[in-house]
């Protein structure tokens, strides 16, 4: 199974995958931690690697943080590759309540031009803290579906909601409509505790798919599945997890987590995901392919 993690600024490290093909190479978009020597900048990051294969992979790049709105850090990518760039839809980190989703385009997927309106989006209601993260995006018809996380206004439970944007607009502020009044997808099963976070869009069978991360991290946080015909409105495939953490003394004993779906160009579909075992010191992220258990109509993997 393959195994990746960044040592550049802490030794076997990598968090929030996210994953696009662009000119003949697959880019792999994750959250780095602080260099943890009191650097100026020293917050979350964005470390970018490559590979040809989806199984090993050479870190290249880490984006430098841009403005006063990432200061504290900036990490949890979403990824997508529309007419030819790369998109990044990423949270800025360290903020609380005020955690928002930021936008950056790349024609080489390595150097990004961020949105001069920066951050584009932070969650709206009575239902929600305000705050937004763990975004995610998928094409439906002719508008981009922003998923992202959020809390209840107490600040306990990890909530999903969901947002559109015209493709044709340049994903700015003002360019956003929330779509929900209340949480689309939240915890409500045993293993999910108080949290839902990390969707992960993906489509099987024409129809709208979601991964999501079920409990805080090293709860353990374990895979589920979701789907929709709207992008709205969600029905779990199961009240159990489709992907759960590892047995005692594997590499994802504390945790199986943080997903990506993956479509590759031959629409095969691939899980990222991350894991640890000892509690979060290290974290690795790994890819499964998806495949489908049609008589229980729940994904299964395949290495």
């Amino acid at each position: 199974m393959m195994r990746y993690a960044d040592s550049s600024r802490r030794p076997n490290f990598s968090k929030d995958p996210a994953v696009v093909r662009l000119h003949g190479r697959y880019l792999l978009y994750y959250s780095i931690p602080p260099h943890g020597d009191g650097r100026t900048d020293d917050g979350w990051g964005i470390g970018v690697a490559e590979s040809h294969d989806l199984d090993n992979w050479q870190p290249i790049a880490a984006l430098s943080p841009f403005g006063l709105y990432e200061k504290k850090g900036f990490c949890a990518p979403g990824a997508i590759v529309l007419n030819g760039r790369v998109h990044l839809f990423y949270q800025t980190y360290g903020n609380g309540r005020h955690d928002a989703i930021c936008h950056a385009s790349s024609s080489d997927g390595v150097t990004f031009e961020r949105n001069p309106g920066n951050p584009v989006f932070k969650a709206s209601g009575n239902w929600n803290c305000g705050r937004a993260i763990d975004a995610d995006v998928v094409v439906n018809g002719d508008q981009l579906l922003l998923y992202w996380a959020t809390r209840d206004p107490d600040f306990k439970q990890q909530l999903i909601g969901v947002a559109a944007a015209p493709l044709s607009s340049s994903f700015g502020p003002n360019d956003w409509q929330q779509l929900c009044d209340q949480s689309i997808l939240r915890p409500e099963l045993p293993w999910e505790g108080d949290c839902i976070e990390g969707p992960a869009l993906f489509r099987h069978n024409s129809v709208l798919h979601m991964f999501y991360a079920g409990a805080y991290n090293n709860w353990p946080q374990q895979i589920g599945c979701a789907r929709s015909l709207d992008g709205v409105h969600w029905q779990r495939l199961s009240d159990k997890p489709v992907l759960p953490n590892g047995a005692p003394g594997t590499w994802n004993a504390c945790e199986s987590g943080h997903p990506f779906a993956f479509t590759d160009d031959d629409g095969s579909v691939h899980l990222f995901f991350q894991g640890n075992n000892d509690m979060g010191k290290t974290w690795f992220i790994s890819r499964l392919r998806v495949l489908w258990d049609e008589d229980k109509d729940l994904p299964r993997f395949q290495l």
